[in-house]
């Protein structure tokens, strides 16, 4: 199992330093990926009255495919994880181009992790309709690898055309590994269904069971096998390097591929504060 760790985006957001910091320490400690969430605008309490999302305007987050970038130059073998790119709401076309940009930058070291969202007003900013999102998610997801390993590409969606068109450069991985994010029955068959791998949103348990179920009813409903597609579970610090151990231990025995430790919303404040963490949690791995 893979282990690597979730990119405070909410509480090192700010600073270009962390990033950096945070980066290549992960990387000298043996971690094997970073992963970043994403929201491209947050929503404002006082216009959306009764808003009770987790995050809201005030809530820090870089550009996951942007800090990509940046950290593509600043390590060597980290492999860069988005945990997950909301796809609908963004343009196809131009998603392809920035993944295959950060896979070519980084040397074949990106693996998209896309999910549907559940932000409507995020959904309304970049101009997209939230209510079709599952299926124009299921098309982007075609397209995207048509993008990625032809040169020519001519496609006529329900949501997107493309006539005679391609990217150049084309990314190193032909195609980028794509993984999903669900919290439902029906997500949970697209991820067998399409994708590399999937994020599953709960712990190992009966619901966990479930979940996979439905993963490999629709793997096999598409005639894949369903143990050739990735898990990526997270655990989060609370303070226990022991119940974090317990925990990757537990999720190994699950049967997940990659793993990712989140220390956000741990109480820590400075990026020396959670490199501290994620150094007690190898050291206890080693």
């Amino acid at each position: 199992m893979r282990v690597g760790v979730v990119f405070p985006q909410t509480e090192l957001g700010g600073d270009p330093g962390a990033v950096r910091a945070y980066g290549q320490r992960v990387e000298e400690l043996g971690y094997t990926h970073l992963l970043a969430y994403d929201h491209v605008v947050g929503a404002d309490p006082a216009v959306h009255t009764g808003w009770n999302g987790p995050y809201d305007v005030h809530t820090t987050f870089h550009e996951p495919l942007v800090m990509f970038g940046f950290l593509a130059a600043l390590t060597q073998s980290l492999e860069l994880v988005t945990g997950v790119v909301i796809l609908p709401q963004r343009q196809t076309a131009l998603v392809a181009k920035q993944a295959a940009e950060v896979d070519l930058l980084s040397g074949g070291r990106l693996r998209l992790g896309v999910g549907i969202g559940w932000n409507a007003v995020e959904y309304e900013a970049l101009g997209e309709d939230f209510g079709t999102r599952g299926k124009r998610s299921a098309e982007q997801i075609e397209l995207l690898r048509r993008l990625w390993t032809e040169p020519s590409v001519t496609f006529d969606g329900t949501f997107d055309k493309v006539t005679g068109a391609g990217l150049a450069p084309l990314p190193v991985q032909r195609p980028i590994p794509i993984w999903i994010g669900a919290a439902s029955a029906p997500g949970y068959r697209r991820a067998g269904r399409l994708a590399d791998g999937w994020f599953p949103m709960m712990e190992p348990g009966p619901d966990l069971d479930a979940a996979l179920a439905e993963v490999a009813r629709g793997a096999r409903d598409a005639g894949r096998d369903p143990a050739a597609i990735g898990m990526e579970a997270r655990v989060s610090w609370q303070g226990d390097v022991d119940a974090v151990a317990a925990q990757i231990a537990a999720w190994s025995r699950a049967g997940a591929t990659h793993l990712s430790v989140n220390t956000m919303r741990a109480g820590l404040t400075t990026v020396d504060e959670h490199l501290d963490v994620l150094a007690e949690v190898a050291a206890a791995r080693s």
